[in-house]
């Protein structure tokens, strides 16, 4: 049983140790510790707080950069429509002016046919009218060999000019 009641000798030196370890623990070694756990916790909530503020930051920049291609997409959306009607408007001007081109085409060949065809008209009558003249006149130099009946032919052509 000696060994569980401690001698009171002992209990004392012990004490004393102990007290002495304490006050040398706290003049030297307290305040360093003391330091560094401040420092430790202070650079801990400067580390959440800096973790907090980007968190926020990035929220901020996710939602601008949202903002922005929704932007990007509307103003895509609104090239690609002034493209097609860009692209319209010249493919229904180029039309215009290819049926503008054609119809003045036709309309300068139908001008050029009709001279063409007033000059062969006017040919094929002078044509028509020289082998008249010809005809007219072998028919009379056979008809009319004698004066007598150039005479009368004569009378003929005379009445007929007054009557028309």
């Amino acid at each position: 049983m000696e060994l569980l009641t401690p001698d009171l000798g002992l209990f004392a030196w012990t004490l004393l140790a102990f007290v002495i370890v304490f006050l040398i623990l706290k003049k030297f070694a307290w305040k360093p510790i003391l330091s560094s756990l401040s420092e430790r916790e202070k650079g801990i909530a400067d580390s959440i707080a800096s973790a907090e503020r980007v968190k926020k930051e990035m929220a901020t920049m996710q939602a601008e950069n949202q903002k922005v291609m929704a932007e990007a997409r509307e103003e895509r959306t609104q090239m690609l429509k002034e493209a097609k009607e860009l692209k319209d408007k010249i493919v229904n001007e180029a039309k215009e002016q290819a049926k503008n081109e054609a119809s003045k085409i036709i309309s300068d060949a139908r001008v050029q046919i009709d001279h063409l065809k007033m000059a062969a008209m006017t040919e094929v009558k002078n044509e028509v009218a020289t082998l008249a003249l010809q005809v007219a006149e072998k028919v009379l130099r056979k008809n009319l060999a004698s004066d007598a009946e150039q005479s009368s032919y004569a009378k003929k052509l005379a009445e007929e000019v007054t009557l028309n």
